[in-house]
């Protein structure tokens, strides 16, 4: 079993990151990440005293299943009012491989994030140094 999964990146002014991950788990995805980074777009040069200001932002990663993500993508549009100039961008990549996605089913047996067939798929579950309580996967 292959699994398909996209990667919703949002960046957004600071102080959103958290209305970002609210609505794309109210839209179906079951977490997310919130990081910190600077950068300028062309509505956001400032300058005090003719120095140079770098906005800061927040990242949002939430990894998800391609029959989630119009729905999480348009939550976070309007949330965020990305639908406004200079509020952010939120954009979708594929995801390749995914290494540590897993949940556990009532034999704490590894099953993917998504899958309710309650079958593992294509995973090999592998912990630190040998270790199967670690509840790492590698999903291909």
């Amino acid at each position: 079993m292959s699994l398909e999964i996209a990667l919703i990146m949002t960046i957004v002014g600071k102080g959103w990151g958290e209305t970002v991950l609210e609505a794309s788990m109210k839209a179906g995805a079951e977490g997310g990440t919130v990081l910190l980074g600077r950068g300028v777009g062309i509505r956001e040069k400032q300058t005090i005293m003719g120095i140079p200001i770098e906005p800061e932002k927040e990242i949002v990663l939430s990894v998800t299943f391609p029959d989630k993500k119009e729905a999480i993508l348009e939550e976070i549009v309007r949330a965020a009012e990305l639908d406004k100039p200079g509020k952010g961008i939120a954009f979708v990549v594929p995801v390749e491989k995914v290494v540590g996605i897993c949940h556990l089913d009532s034999n704490g047996k590894c099953i993917p994030s998504g899958d309710t067939s309650g079958e593992s798929g294509d995973i090999k579950q592998e912990g630190k140094r040998g270790n199967p309580d670690n509840n790492e996967a590698i999903i291909t």
